[in-house]
């Protein structure tokens, strides 16, 4: 049985506003992309890169967009372009669930200028056609555009689905607004399994599989055509990720998976950055265990051009 493994990396700006403003050589002189170079050369990771298309004040950030970035290194970014994939994940980090009630026009504005400053400065062969949405929920219209605007893989939610009772306390962080502001029919509510315990009340909505749907594609290079849209509903990551795990839990959550045929990982930009106010300091090296781990139980990383 031939296995695969397939990684992504969420919210990522920052490695893209240090290149443009270090102006160094080589992209991989950048911390950052030199890690991710070993962890292809040692273990053949593949990674996917999910842009936003700007900084975000919350965090005290200068403003930068992706306008900004260079395209200095478009020609490397090509070249390495058979692992190294860029892809849309939003326009900013807040607010949360940003495209769960979204119009047609919104979200295809939002992809479109992504994934024109992706082509730009990294090349249409550097561009990938799977997306994982910031918080991972899109309104039926947005599935539309999405469609439209080129996507061919759309993550979606899984879960428990119930409909929202009306309290506000029963979402975390607010949430409960962004539920009701401009709320459209397929918008409701699901239990998320995940190990942030803070959010397993979460939203979801048009981009949703109930259990027997997942049990179809769950630990598969496979995926669910969805009529309305024509989009198919692929789950990019069942398995760990990595911000979420100390090292020695990873390792063991990572054996857990190491007889199955597909394992999706995740992860996180900000996490690696030492002024982040959760900056983890061994977030390399959950890159490459995580890397060795699926190497030597047989996994071949794989891009969204080997997706089915």
């Amino acid at each position: 049985m031939s296995k695969q493994a397939f990684y992504f990396i969420d919210d990522v700006i920052w490695c893209l506003r240090d290149i443009t403003r270090q102006k160094a050589d080589s992209v991989f002189c950048n911390s950052f992309f030199k890690m991710l170079k070993k962890a292809n050369e040692d273990y053949g990771m593949t990674v996917q890169l999910n842009v936003f298309y700007r900084t975000d004040f919350f965090y005290g950030d200068d403003e930068f967009t992706l306008t900004e970035v260079t395209d200095r290194y478009k020609k490397e970014f090509e070249d390495n372009s058979n692992w190294l994939k860029f892809a849309f994940h939003a326009k900013q980090e807040f607010p949360d669930y940003p495209y769960i009630n979204i119009s047609y026009e919104d979200a295809k504005n939002n992809y479109t200028a992504v994934k024109n400053e992706i082509i730009r400065f990294a090349g249409e062969k550097s561009l990938s056609n799977a997306v994982i949405l910031h918080w991972g929920a899109m309104s039926k219209a947005g599935c539309r555009a999405l469609k439209d605007c080129g996507v061919k893989f759309l993550s979606p939610s899984v879960g428990e689905r119930y409909e929202f009772n009306g309290d506000n306390s029963s979402l975390p962080y607010g949430h409960a607004a962004r539920l009701k502001q401009n709320r459209q029919p397929e918008t409701m509510l699901f239990t998320r399994n995940t190990n942030n315990k803070a959010i397993t009340a979460s939203i979801c909505s048009y981009n949703y599989i109930n259990a027997e749907q997942h049990s179809k594609i769950i630990w598969k290079n496979a995926s669910l055509y969805d009529d309305g849209t024509g989009l198919y509903f692929k789950r990019l990551a069942d398995g760990p990720c990595l911000n979420l795990f100390t090292l020695e839990s990873l390792e063991e959550k990572l054996d857990e998976l190491k007889d199955y045929e597909y394992v999706g990982i995740a992860n996180h930009e900000q996490y690696f950055y030492p002024d982040y106010y959760a900056y983890q300091n061994d977030y390399a090296d959950k890159t490459y265990l995580a890397g060795k781990i699926l190497k030597d139980n047989g996994f071949t990383f794989i891009t969204a051009d080997n997706m089915k």
